[in-house]
């Protein structure tokens, strides 16, 4: 599956899961190590600006947050999936933390944290995550093949053995570092 039609796929389940998160539960910790429901917003709204930017072939402006990261969410993600979908936006070499990368691989980098940060939001905020199980395998083999040597315990943590019983997004959450409740009773 290109990363187009996975990046289709996982708008509407991110919308969902962020449209039923309260302000309530902003504060609520997540599997992603030392963040917050807050805090992992935050870090998707800022990476949307700046890599909708990148795909654009465009200097990445600073983010001018309003105060209310439920309502930047959408239009945040909104902005990077049109500038993903542009013509030759996949062809660009995008300028990564981890250095530059071809804009169809960072795409799927995109996709992973995406999807990762979904099951992140919707285990803090104790809502249901069903992605498509072909869209999990799909991104968990790019995972496989490009986290290895990314693994520096600070972007990318070691993977970590998912539990007997896992889904297969928890799985995929396992082998970014995080630990997954699986069926350990």
């Amino acid at each position: 599956m290109d990363p187009l039609e996975q990046l289709d796929q996982l708008g509407p389940l991110l919308a969902n899961v962020v449209g039923n998160i309260t302000p309530a539960q902003l504060d609520n910790e997540t599997p992603c190590a030392q963040f917050t429901v807050r805090d992992v917003l935050e870090h998707m709204v800022g990476g949307a600006t700046a890599f909708a930017a990148a795909f654009r072939g465009q200097p990445a402006s600073p983010v001018a947050p309003t105060g209310d990261v439920l309502d930047e969410f959408g239009p945040a993600l909104t902005n990077l999936a049109t500038a993903m979908h542009e013509p030759g936006a996949l062809d660009r070499t995008v300028q990564a933390q981890f250095g530059a990368v071809p804009g169809e691989t960072f795409a799927r980098f995109v996709v992973l944290d995406g999807l990762v940060h979904g099951w992140d939001l919707a285990t803090a905020t104790s809502q249901p995550y069903e992605p498509p199980e072909a869209l999990v395998a799909d991104v968990a083999a790019f995972a496989s093949a490009a986290l290895d040597p990314l693994r520096d315990g600070d972007t990318f943590a070691a993977a970590v053995r998912a539990p007997k019983g896992s889904t297969p997004i928890e799985q995929l959450a396992s082998l970014t570092g995080r630990a997954t409740a699986g069926d350990q009773q």
